[in-house]
């Protein structure tokens, strides 16, 4: 089983179109009813995939995150003070008359880096260290600030219950955390740092993608039907999303190039352009009602660019970077 697995985590690149193309099938060929019904396997999911990474998230590296400073500051100063308000001038544009759709954006903005920021940094040999600090920084910033965005900029064309989406939160990023941290100190105490590394810390990244997928494939599900009748509506959801992570990896190109070594710099970008698209999937469905399914849409083909770009990325690293340092 756990090969079939860490087989489908390393080929998220086509298992999220494939999931998405079944959430569709599935939605438009069972009764309504049942579609919605999916929701309530939404939270479930959600735990599923944010509690491996958290067990794999070493909270101890926090302390190590003050080591350089100016990396950390630039890195969430993009993610906090920049892709934001990019996001929301996106939505503005291109989702004029939808105001959801436009909060998806903002909220697939909002939950910088996530354990893929990890692993494609480590795939671009960049800064492994500096990738974790960012992860676990963007990660706690971002769940706290979140809500105070979403209400600043979004309050007055959606409806927002700011003590719900604070529970959300709470239920799907601090929960899992101390599950994970407390699963960790386990695995540690009972199989040692080596064997855990060795043998239990890959396993998890894989239930994690288990959870991914099937969050992707229920909200696909839950709009097939708006899908079907509108084919143009993929493209209209497109369009904003390209700018936005194209802008996105110039910026984090340019300053990585600019102010940091080779393997800072391809942890800034990683580290500023990969979103927590899961927990903004989860929040978008579980704290906006019926019309939070229109969010969800937008953060769900979020998926399809992100991956398929962070992969490109890897190739294009020693063009904008130069090769690595040969190993010692």
């Amino acid at each position: 089983m756990w090969k079939i697995l860490l087989s489908i985590n390393k080929k998220l690149f086509w298992a999220i179109p494939v999931m998405m193309s079944l959430g569709f099938l599935f939605g438009k060929s069972v009764n309504q009813e049942t579609v919605k019904s999916l929701k309530s396997l939404i939270m479930p999911l959600t735990f599923l995939m944010v509690y491996p990474m958290m067990v794999t998230l070493n909270i101890k590296h926090l302390k190590d995150g003050i080591k350089n400073v100016r990396l950390q500051v630039l890195a969430q100063a993009i993610n906090f003070c920049l892709v934001p308000f990019l996001a929301y001038g996106l939505g503005l544009y291109f989702f004029p008359d939808n105001h959801y759709m436009a909060l998806g954006l903002l909220l697939a903005s909002l939950l910088p880096t996530s354990g893929m920021t990890i692993s494609w940094t480590g795939f671009a040999k960049g800064n492994m260290g500096a990738a974790i600090n960012m992860t676990v920084i963007g990660l706690a910033l971002g769940s706290l600030a979140t809500p105070l965005y979403v209400k600043m900029l979004m309050g007055a064309k959606v409806e927002m219950d700011m003590i719900l989406v604070g529970k959300q939160i709470g239920y799907i990023v601090f929960l899992p955390m101390i599950f994970g941290y407390v699963t960790r100190s386990w695995f540690l105490k009972k199989y040692g740092q080596q064997e855990f590394k060795k043998t239990w810390a890959p396993r998890f990244p894989s239930l994690s993608t288990i959870g991914v997928l099937g969050i992707v494939f229920v909200a696909i599900a839950l709009k097939a039907q708006q899908l079907s009748q509108n084919p143009l509506l993929f493209w209209q959801i497109l369009q904003p999303l390209l700018v936005l992570y194209a802008a996105n990896f110039l910026i984090g190109t340019i300053l990585g190039r600019l102010l940091f070594s080779r393997g800072d710099a391809i942890a800034l970008v990683y580290g500023t352009v990969m979103r927590n698209l899961s927990i903004a999937l989860a929040i978008s469905i579980n704290a906006f009602g019926e019309q939070g399914a229109d969010a969800a849409l937008v953060i769900a083909v979020s998926y399809i660019i992100q991956v398929q770009a962070a992969a490109w990325y890897v190739k294009f690293a020693d063009l904008f970077f130069g090769p690595a340092p040969a190993e010692s």
